[in-house]
């Protein structure tokens, strides 16, 4: 088949679908539509399920609000979805259109690629091409066999010279020596800063101490031949820490230059050796160049002292560069935020200002001081010294004869070119006026302000400049502590003084006791710091001194007022620790009223309260004085119109601390004041507990209408009798009450058995655990040794909790356990004992003065009495509910010896037997008498009925009708026999049916009289043949008969009484 053109529009062309495959695929932004979707449901179940877990722990109306929060994001989230969706639809077509962009950029891409290419082949051949053959230079070599055309400089710079021999080389610089050695000496002017020179290996040396060395040479021998420079060796060290920079030392500042920097300093150098020789013949000059410099008429050229200007400057520069060096490497290390370092234009001055303060922030608070920003400023410049021109250069008059010397000699009257430069280091200190609210003079020992080339160190240098300044402004403190306002408070001599404390030098200031504080400025910031350094040092007070020197930095002049409030503040938790290591109450304040602190005295700065444990309402007041301390005891009262229940000072007293130690205090001239230790702080607690129990005690004397007076006591005198163990330090500085015994004892039972003076004693008051108690010590008129149980080898005997007795003294001591009602509980105590010491005393008398051998005292401690009154028949006495009016006596009877056992008769008639001690409470002596008179002549009857009573086998009753009469009731209960005690050992045996006082004749009949006792029938006949039946010796007896009964002598009644009782029963039977 033919085709046109030879070509078939149909046959073998590519499909769509092919010419797509050739595209690049590009996905360049494009997300799949799938991940999408999955991405949007899982966050949306997520959010979900979170919900489903936290809404039930939710309120209703939180649940509503998430849930609402939650609907609006996700349908916003939804609504995005459903746009990209929508987009999706055209995401084939864009991206067929990504791919035929990309397609037809590779293609561009690629045409590029192709005109580069042509280019750089353009390039690269036209180099290529081989140039036209030299003719002349090929027959020159094939005919001579050598090239002639080249220059002459090109063989010289190829082929090397012959080198000279040793022997030549030595020759020439022997030869150059004697040529330098001439010029200097005979014409050259050589500084006399260059005096010190060497001539060796063909040049000179020249030696400036701490400056340089430099050697030089001469360009030939002539006279006009000039010098160049060689070397030169700079003569400095430096010093400081160098430790680990040793290395970046020698590398950026070395002694000897190394050659970059040397090739500079040899071009400058030569410059100024070569400023007035004029340029080699053969040496064209540069193209429009300055005219070279020509020296004036009579002035000789002197190259040496130029180069010797120049090199020192150079050497000084180089110290002043190694110092800026210094400077900036300390900014780096940690001073660069209170350190500024700036250079001159000219290099030649340094300034170093220090100690800068950051620009504090606007506050509407009172205006401060006005602090300068920075502390000082150190200054290191390079100056020449200029003195007079007639004089030149400043010199030593020996350097400046030596000077006019070489000049007359070798230059005569003509002068040279250049002069000497005297240049040296200016080291200027300038401090801050107000720097740190101090103005200080710039006055600095000699040497301090000092560079040595020997030493380049420009830390050392700082730190000379920053003690001077510290040293200063501690001075300034220090005198403004111990001569400004209140100057009373520091001046004593080493209260404040500078000293030295870890290498730097501080301002110690002795607040109080031990209490000292530093005061340090740092060297590096130039922020003040207080430190503590006494015992009260701990880690919890380490903020308040960081608070304190941040506001002592903010206003420096306040230091004096931040420092007292520091002292007063010292003194009190000096105060309050060892009141807390005595296990006292104390208190920084209390809540007094207005005004009510000014009764403690105007120069009060502070006190501590320590609460009295015994007496809550009572304090002992320590009030912090400018010098020292004073001590009050004060006793309080709440304000009853207060709604705070503020507090009142009912009472202030001053505490003499001199005359309670017993010697006044030494003091020290370097003392700080307030020394207060543990003991004298338990002592004065002591005496205020001791002070108020007394004048607790003394207001209840003065209640009653009783002097009392204080009396100290004697050094001999034992304090409180069995109680030496438990008394404080100040128990005998503490006086004593003495009361006289009639006034307190006027109207009390017994007064007479106490001694006229009685002595009253607090005791406890020094305890925290126990309540004070007050002893009443009365001295016994009649001596009364225990007996019985109560009688031990002791001479110091205990009979309760509140009786003391000393058998030694015969002083009984009463405890009482409560100061406020002490008195009438010793009256109470006081009417119980001495009524047992007198019975006591007048039982151990009946003895001796009455004759009776059976009244004997078994058993007395001031409590009870027990003696026997008749053989074993034993009575024990015993007061109860004593007062100064009247109380009650307890009579216990029983029996001694075999008859232990048996009971005492007497018992049944003790109610009637204790009212004869009653009723004779004011003189109890006969009472007593009396008593024991009854008790022996009734004791007959008691037995003799006791005897009835048991061979009646109980059909008669015996009862004690008063102390001195006793019924027998017979069987019938209607006919009685009542026995009575008469006066002169008499008793009378008589019918119970008839009284003793009489019943008139004419009285009438009344029928109650059938209800009581009966007359016994024939009484008086049975009396007679009772007094038949005994036996002779008992009829002599005598007896008086009635007719009712009849009267005996007591030693009759008990046969008497049974004989009657046995012819009644049987009669009445």
């Amino acid at each position: 088949m033919d085709f046109p053109n030879g070509h078939s529009q149909h046959i073998g062309s590519p499909t769509i679908e092919e010419l797509e495959g050739d595209l690049p695929v590009v996905y360049d932004g494009q997300v799949s539509l799938g991940d999408l979707l999955t991405r949007v449901v899982q966050t949306i179940y997520g959010e979900l399920s979170e919900l489903a877990e936290t809404m039930p722990n939710m309120s209703d109306p939180a649940r509503k609000r998430t849930l609402a929060d939650w609907v609006v994001k996700t349908k916003k989230q939804v609504v995005k979805l459903y746009a990209a969706v929508k987009w999706s639809r055209d995401a084939d077509t864009v991206q067929k259109c990504m791919n035929i962009t990309a397609f037809l950029m590779n293609q561009n891409q690629q045409f590029e690629d192709c005109i580069v290419g042509l280019h750089y082949a353009k390039d690269s051949l036209d180099p290529s091409r081989l140039r036209n053959h030299d003719l002349l230079t090929s027959l020159d070599v094939l005919t001579t066999g050598s090239y002639h055309g080249l220059p002459t400089i090109i063989k010289k710079l190829v082929v090397p010279p012959s080198p000279l021999t040793d022997a030549e080389v030595l020759k020439t610089l022997a030869q150059m020596e004697e040529v330098l050695w001439y010029r200097l000496r005979l014409q050259e002017v050589i500084p006399i800063e260059m005096s010190n020179y060497r001539i060796a290996n063909g040049r000179v040396y020249f030696t400036i101490p701490r400056l340089f060395e430099t050697s030089l040479c001469l360009r030939g021998a002539l006279k006009d031949d000039g010098w160049f420079f060689v070397h030169v060796e700079f003569l400095i060290t430096v010093g400081g820490d160098l430790t680990g920079l040793q290395g970046t030392f020698y590398y950026q500042f070395p002694r000897i230059p190394p050659p970059y920097m040397k090739r500079h300093i040899t071009d400058e150098a030569d410059a100024q050796l070569a400023y007035y020789l004029p340029l080699p013949d053969q040496i064209p000059p540069p193209i429009a160049t300055p005219p070279r410099p020509k020296l004036p008429e009579g002035v000789v050229d002197a190259p040496l002292v130029r180069v010797f200007n120049f090199l020192q400057m150079m050497s000084l520069s180089y110290q002043l560069e190694i110092l800026w060096y210094q400077a900036e490497r300390m900014r780096s290390l940690g001073w660069g935020e209170f350190l500024t370092v700036s250079m001159s234009d000219d290099r030649k001055s340094l300034s170093v200002s220090y100690w800068i303060r950051p620009v504090p922030a606007a506050s509407n608070s009172r205006p401060r001081t006005k602090i300068p920003p920075i502390g000082g400023t150190l200054t290191i410049s390079i100056t020449e010294i200029k003195p007079s021109r007639s004089q030149g250069p400043a010199r030593s008059p020996t350097a400046e004869v030596l000077c006019q010397l070489q000049q007359q000699s070798k230059i005569g009257s003509l002068r040279p070119s250049d002069e000497v430069e005297s240049l040296h280091f200016h080291v200027r200190w300038e401090p801050a006026l107000g720097a740190l609210g101090v103005n200080i003079s710039p006055n600095v020992p000699e040497g301090h302000l000092t560079i040595d080339a020997s030493h380049l160190d420009f830390e050392s240098l700082l730190n000379r400049v920053l003690r001077q300044h510290t040293h200063e402004i501690l001075s300034h403190f220090k005198l403004l502590l111990q001569h400004g306002h209140r100057h009373s408070i520091f001046s004593a001599p080493g209260v404040v003084e500078i000293a030295v404390h870890e290498q730097n030098e501080v301002l110690r200031v002795n607040l109080c006791a031990d209490a000292v504080v530093l005061i340090s400025l740092d060297s590096r910031s130039g922020r003040l710091g207080i430190r503590d350094t006494s015992d009260l040092a701990s880690p919890e007070k380490e903020p308040h001194f960081k608070y304190l020197s941040a506001i002592i930095n903010e206003e420096p002049p306040l230091l004096f007022g931040h420092l007292l409030r520091l002292r007063y503040q010292t003194i009190t938790d000096l105060v309050m620790q060892k009141a807390v290591y005595l296990g006292l109450q104390c208190f920084k304040r209390r809540n007094f009223i207005t005004n009510e602190l000014g009764k403690l005295g105007p120069t009060t700065r502070g006190a501590v309260f320590v609460k009295l444990a015994n007496f809550p309402t009572h304090y002992l007041v320590l009030v912090i004085d400018d010098i020292d301390f004073r001590y009050a005891l004060i006793s309080t009262e709440v304000e009853l119109d207060s709604p705070f229940s503020n507090l009142l000072m009912r009472d202030v007293a001053w505490l003499d601390i001199d005359r309670l130690r017993g010697q006044p205090r030494i003091s020290n001239a370097s003392d700080a004041g307030f020394n207060l230790d543990v003991q004298l702080l338990r002592e004065l607690y002591d005496y205020c507990c001791a002070r108020v129990a007394y004048m607790k005690v003394e207001s209840q004397f003065k209640s009653l209408g009783i002097k009392a007076d204080y009396v100290d006591l004697a050094p001999q005198d034992p304090l409180i009798p069995g109680l030496d163990h438990v008394q404080s330090s100040l128990a005998r500085s503490v006086p004593g009450l003495l009361v006289k015994a009639d006034e307190i004892l006027s109207g009390a039972p017994a007064a007479e058995a106490a001694m006229p003076n009685i002595r009253v004693i607090a005791l406890n008051w020094w305890s925290n655990t126990r309540s004070a108690q007050v002893i009443t010590c009365v001295k016994l008129k009649y001596v009364q040794q225990p007996v019985g149980k109560s009688a031990t080898s002791s001479s110091i005997i205990r009979f309760s909790k509140r009786i003391i007795y000393d058998t030694t003294t015969a002083v009984v001591s009463f405890v009482s356990e409560d100061v406020n009602t002490c008195v009438p509980e010793f009256l109470e105590e006081w009417a119980r004992v001495s009524k047992m010491v007198v019975i006591a005393r007048e039982v151990a008398r009946m003895s001796k003065e009455k004759m009776w051998s059976d009244v004997r005292l078994l058993s007395f401690d001031l409590q009870t009495v027990s003696f026997a009154y008749a053989s074993d028949y034993i009575v024990a006495i015993s007061c109860e509910d004593q007062v100064s009016t009247g109380g009650k006596f307890d009579l216990r009877f029983s029996r001694c010896g075999p008859a232990a056992e048996m009971t005492n008769p007497h018992d049944s008639a003790e109610p009637f037997l204790s009212n004869i001690l009653r009723a004779g409470q004011g003189t109890l002596a006969p009472s007593l008498h009396r008593l024991i008179t009854c008790l022996r002549e009734t004791l007959p009857i008691a037995i003799g009925l006791a005897e009835i009573q048991e061979k009646s086998q109980g059909k008669v009753d015996t009862f004690a009708k008063s102390a001195g009469w006793y019924r027998l009731l017979f069987v019938d209960a209607r006919h009685a026999l009542d026995f009575r005690l008469m006066s002169h050992h008499r008793i009378a045996i008589l019918d119970g049916s008839h009284s003793v006082y009489g019943v008139p004749s004419s009285a009438p009949e009344d029928k109650t009289l059938s209800l009581c006792l009966q007359p016994i029938p024939r009484i008086e006949t049975l009396i007679l043949n009772a007094l038949r039946t005994l036996d002779s010796s008992a009829s002599h007896g005598k007896v008086v008969l009635l007719s009712y009964g009849v009267i005996c002598e007591t030693q009759l009644v008990r046969t008497l009484g049974q004989a009657i009782y046995t012819a009644i029963s049987e009669t009445i039977k």
